[in-house]
């Protein structure tokens, strides 16, 4: 006998439910293709297409904005033209080639994709979804995307942008984050993508849409080229529509560093291989979750500033510290001695450099993180 299941309290049902669809996926495939070749933005990625570049900047894109990927993206495929060159770079080159952006996982995922187009693929990016699902850190989203944008395949996509077109257009009850919201976006854009003469050109249209027109909030939509058959502009429920994601609290945490300056040298320690920050640098920090005693040092220290930083999960005050008064860094305390002029070649978080600028150094961040900290750009789903 068949088992039953309700959804749980709260949860959007499936998208069999009586959800809403595209009325004319085919009108609507034809409208933001013709509406994307004059609305495009330049971008680098754009301009110059393989599918090298499209691995790159799909990475760099999620959860990050575009504005902040720009430069970086420049950056990163000037240091690493191809795969095989970013293959064959040491980890902590291509951490610091992505300071800046955040998210340092991906950094790591997108060298591992590289090492597998090479040893797999003789150098060359694969051309379809299913192969590249197999690279390492290759979801969905991403998959599709580059398959679509730089190959031409015709496969559907879904990210936050899209997601918000689709169930604006269609009147769905979505939600961001939501599965059963994310499985009936996939299917709205599996039916476009059916009726579109390019895939690439659709694809990007839906995800250029949605990040400058149909924006979360105050959407344009007096320039939309989905105006007319828009199920939420004519309801007037474009701002409820998606509903936000049910966030959890962030947790707080008091983390103490120590800058400790030595002649033209800085302490550094590398962070566990695992965790927030996996195998970056920053000055020596321990945890002070408050009470007791402070950190035991190996010499006496002095406060000289503080400062709170903000991550997804996590808000983390830092007190920094310095050595009160000359001292050595010491050889068998297993810290690096970072020169100062030469701080770009480590991986250093923002919130390592904030550390040290609040310890009064005159540092130059690297251009990406000189930025300050990040704004979420797009979520991919499945990627």
């Amino acid at each position: 006998m068949a088992i039953r299941t309700r959804p749980a309290r709260g949860s959007n049902p499936p998208p069999d439910a009586g959800w809403p669809s595209i009325q004319d996926p085919a009108s609507l495939a034809r409208a933001l293709e013709e509406w994307f070749p004059g609305e495009a933005r330049s971008l680098p990625w754009r301009r110059e297409r393989s599918g090298y570049r499209a691995l790159v900047s799909e990475l760099m894109l999620q959860q990050t904005q575009v504005s902040r990927v720009i430069g970086a993206f420049e950056r990163f495929v000037e240091r690493f033209p191809t795969a095989a060159a970013l293959a064959g770079a040491p980890e902590d080159e291509v951490l610091a080639a992505w300071q800046g952006l955040g998210y340092y996982r991906r950094a790591r995922l997108l060298h591992a994709a590289a090492r597998a187009v090479v040893e797999r693929h003789g150098g060359d990016v694969p051309r379809t979804e299913h192969e590249l699902r197999a690279l390492p850190g290759i979801g969905r989203y991403t998959a599709g995307a580059i398959a679509s944008i730089a190959f031409g395949e015709r496969v559907a996509i879904v990210d936050g942008n899209v997601l918000r077109v689709l169930s604006r257009v269609a009147g769905a009850p979505a939600r961001v984050a939501d599965a059963a919201s994310e499985r009936w976006a996939w299917e709205q854009s599996a039916r476009l993508v059916a009726q579109s003469s390019s895939p690439a050109v659709l694809n990007e249209a839906l995800m250029e849409l949605g990040a400058t027109v149909c924006t979360p909030a105050a959407p344009r939509c007096g320039g939309c080229p989905a105006e007319g058959g828009c199920a939420a502009r004519r309801a007037g429920t474009q701002a409820a529509i998606p509903a936000p994601r049910i966030a959890a609290p962030r947790r707080t945490e008091r983390w103490t560093s120590l800058v400790w300056i030595d002649g033209n040298a800085v302490a550094l320690e590398r962070r566990p291989d695992r965790g927030m920050w996996a195998g970056m640098h920053q000055p020596p920090t321990v945890p002070t979750p408050g009470g007791g005693d402070g950190p035991a040092w190996p010499c006496a220290v002095r406060e000289v500033g503080a400062f709170t930083h903000v991550t997804t999960h996590r808000t983390i005050e830092f007190t920094v510290v310095v050595p009160d008064g000359a001292a050595r860094i010491p050889a068998d305390a297993g810290w690096t001695r970072a020169p100062l002029g030469g701080l770009d070649a480590y991986a250093l978080s923002n919130a390592a450099w904030r550390t040290l600028e609040v310890a009064g150094l005159d540092v130059t961040r690297p251009p990406a993180a000189a930025a300050g900290r990040r704004a979420p750009r797009r979520a991919a789903t499945g990627s």
